[in-house]
């Protein structure tokens, strides 16, 4: 059975690995020219089940209100015309609720440690080094921040996730880095969560599936996809050049894996997906003194700034912005991260000198993604995760590759719980999805 994967980021490569595995023949269409260059590529790096969270949460709106007028702001919003942005707001603002937020929340954690398990496993069987690091600290400028991280601390409890709640020395005990000149009421250590190089554990998951048999087309940017004869999919891409025909590559099975891209090929089919483009930034850094950098992730709940050190360098990434299409890099969003890293680890790092990025978050306005088989037999989505793709990409790979199994009777299917987290909770799975 030949799968075609749309997609070459940390979602499509795991999904490719383990379709791969699984027996199928499998080809990956990137329109990059490698592996992990968009939303995978400038990310925090940060691994954290006990951490994922919606970005719908109880007490957001207001907090996102406050910032848009505030110098330094860790969410943008730039009004358009854009009527898919008011009905994403919409939707989002619903799912704000105290329990539309817990309901999501322990979706997102329920794949997310599923997904660690996955990562853990892949990591031991093929030897990948992707500069991990274990710990992590959320740090809380003032006594309003940790009383707003209330319910999520309420979850922790009830699902037994390792925490400890500690004091300023305390931060700093497990951080020896951080200054003392910055205000700090103290922060919540999550000691099994991680982090690590997201494109460097992609570009090793590349070679080995390429290895073990997956055909990889990079710059083959895909057009449109039409329903086949029979069961079969078939999918268009634009031509290589001017003047050159397109080619149709044909596929038992489809799995959308594009990111925000996805939408546009979607749409035509008659799927509509809420998938918006939530711009954020990154800024990476060589380190300048190893005595006063981090050891491991942080992340200053205040400005929702994750910094978090890989190998001889410092990534620093963050920021929310919404209503912008344009990949461009915006002075006020980038001089935001490094005021906190500056803030926090202020000679750790040659900041002059950060690389700069900027990439499109897929968010969905209630914030697990979507896993499974569409009602267009023989396409499966694997989207929507939003700023948690890399925490999420080995798990969600592994399910989609367990989901196409079960429909070619192999298998009994997915090894977790897929409540909420299939096409079924936006109605574009088969009628017969119960989940």
């Amino acid at each position: 059975m030949h799968v075609i994967v749309i997609g070459a980021g940390a979602i499509g490569v795991s999904t490719a690995w383990y379709l791969r595995q699984a027996g199928f023949d499998v080809t990956v269409l990137e329109r990059r020219g490698a592996p992990a260059q968009e939303a995978s590529f400038g990310n925090a790096g940060v691994i954290a089940p006990g951490y994922v969270t919606p970005w719908a949460a109880p007490g957001m709106p207001g907090k996102i209100l406050r910032a848009i007028f505030a110098r330094e702001s860790p969410v943008l919003f730039r009004p358009s015309a854009d009527p898919a942005m008011w009905q994403w707001i919409a939707r989002w603002l619903r799912e704000c609720r105290l329990e539309r937020y817990r309901a999501n929340k322990l979706r997102m954690q329920r794949l997310a440690f599923y997904s660690r398990t996955c990562l853990h496993a892949l990591r031991a069987e093929l030897a990948i080094e992707y500069e991990q690091s274990r710990g992590y600290l959320q740090l809380f400028r003032a006594q309003k921040d940790l009383d707003l991280a209330g319910p999520a601390l309420a979850l922790l409890r009830e699902n037994k996730v390792p925490h400890r709640l500690v004091d300023a020395a305390g931060c700093r005990q497990i951080e020896p880095g951080l200054t003392t000149d910055t205000p700090l009421a103290g922060g919540l250590h999550l000691p099994d969560d991680e982090s690590g190089n997201c494109p460097m554990f992609v570009r090793r998951l590349h070679q080995h599936a390429e290895a073990a048999g997956v055909r990889f087309r990079f710059q083959a940017d895909v057009a449109r996809l039409r329903v086949g004869v029979g069961p079969a999919l078939q999918v268009e891409l634009a031509p290589a050049r001017p003047g050159t025909a397109a080619e149709t590559l044909v596929a038992d099975r489809v799995v959308m894996a594009a990111g925000v891209g996805s939408a546009r090929l979607l749409r035509p089919l008659g799927l509509r997906l809420p998938l918006y483009p939530v711009k954020g930034y990154s800024a990476t850094v060589m380190v300048r003194d190893e005595l006063q950098a981090p050891l491991g992730a942080l992340m200053d709940e205040s400005f929702k700034v994750a910094i978090t050190r890989l190998g001889n360098r410092l990534r620093v990434a963050g920021t929310a912005e919404l209503g912008s299409r344009k990949l461009d890099l915006r002075p006020a969003a980038l001089n935001t991260l490094i005021r906190v890293a500056r803030d926090w680890f202020p000679v750790a790092g040659h900041y002059q000198e950060a690389t700069l990025w900027a990439g499109a978050r897929p968010m969905l306005p209630d914030g697990p993604p979507v896993i499974g088989a569409t009602r267009i037999r023989g396409l499966f989505l694997n989207l929507g995760h939003g700023s948690t793709g890399w925490a999420m990409s080995c798990g969600s790979g592994k399910i989609a590759a367990d989901q196409i199994a079960a429909s070619a009777g192999q298998g009994d299917g997915p090894a977790i719980d897929m409540e909420g987290l299939t096409p079924a909770r936006y109605r574009l799975a088969p009628e017969s999805s119960d989940t």
